[in-house]
């Protein structure tokens, strides 16, 4: 590995000295990046991640000398590649510029593709507010493209960290569009029970039982089959539930409906938060009695 450094840095060095004297301008900087990504290659068999990133970012500089965006904006991937080893921070930067490249030469697809990244990358780091941007970019930037499953998928990665930082309405909002995007669908159909499910808990986590009921109305006229769900079912037991104040009930109506189908842990956070509210109102009316 300390081979593979070593030669790395004999690299690095014949190339800043193709950059540092005489020669024809574009030849240069080509010769120099070809060398640069020689040594990235050894640091790379060395292990060394912080130093093959910063050589992908010179790589990138010299393409961009050349004009060459896409070939700078693929280097800068590599870099973020590397970085992501060690630094979250360093891989988001690197992907950043990349994006921005990607942008300007209307590569519009790829960028959404690293805007997405950057969004797993935040949720990686539980950086939820800022997972939520990049992953919006993506949608939008795959909804020009009409690359409609994608953006689906951004798109509910929002809808998901938004009900995580009780940001309800957001949530619902994208849930509800994406439920009637997916109805008109013979292949996606099968899936706006659950969709509707998940705009429904947070309908729930807002506490209001006349929006709940309202929502719940909604939902049957966009999808007529909705109803006779258990999805439905455990919603408006749980409607009951929040409007009675019962919290055994809204514990059983979750109980049995996880029983059938597994709650994952977004729903299990969602409903906690609604039966701790329950639970609160039921304190505070003991206390008033």
């Amino acid at each position: 590995m300390a081979d593979q450094s070593a030669k790395a840095e004999e690299f690095v060095q014949k190339a800043e000295k193709k950059l540092s004297g005489w020669g024809i301008f574009g030849s240069k900087h080509d010769d120099a990046a070809d060398l640069f990504e020689k040594a990235a290659n050894c640091f790379k068999l060395a292990k060394n991640w912080d130093r093959a990133g910063s050589v992908y970012i010179k790589i990138a500089d010299c393409r961009l000398k050349l004009d060459s965006k896409h070939e700078a904006a693929s280097s800068y991937v590599d870099a973020a590649n590397c970085y992501k080893k060690i630094s979250i921070q360093d891989a988001a930067e690197s992907l950043n510029q990349a994006v921005n490249l990607f942008l300007e030469i209307g590569r519009l697809n790829m960028a959404a593709r690293y805007c997405k990244e950057l969004g797993e990358l935040y949720e990686q780091e539980q950086d939820l507010e800022k997972a939520i941007v990049y992953f919006e970019r993506a949608a939008d930037l795959f909804q020009s493209e009409e690359v409609t499953t994608s953006a689906n998928q951004c798109n509910q990665k929002v809808a998901q960290f938004a009900a995580q930082l009780e940001q309800y309405p957001k949530a619902i909002g994208i849930l509800e569009v994406n439920a009637r995007q997916c109805i008109n669908n013979n292949l996606l159909k099968y899936s706006v029970k659950g969709i509707l499910l998940n705009a429904g808990i947070c309908q729930l986590c807002k506490g209001d039982v006349v929006a709940v009921t309202n929502a719940l109305e909604r939902y049957e006229e966009l999808d007529p089959t909705f109803s006779g769900t258990r999805e439905y079912k455990l919603l408006s037991n749980l409607a009951e539930a929040l409007d009675e104040g019962d919290v055994v009930k809204f514990t059983d109506a979750v109980q049995e409906y996880d029983s059938m189908t597994r709650l994952d842990s977004w729903k299990t956070t969602l409903l906690l938060r609604v039966k701790n509210t329950i639970k609160l109102k039921e304190e505070e009316e003991d206390d008033l009695t």
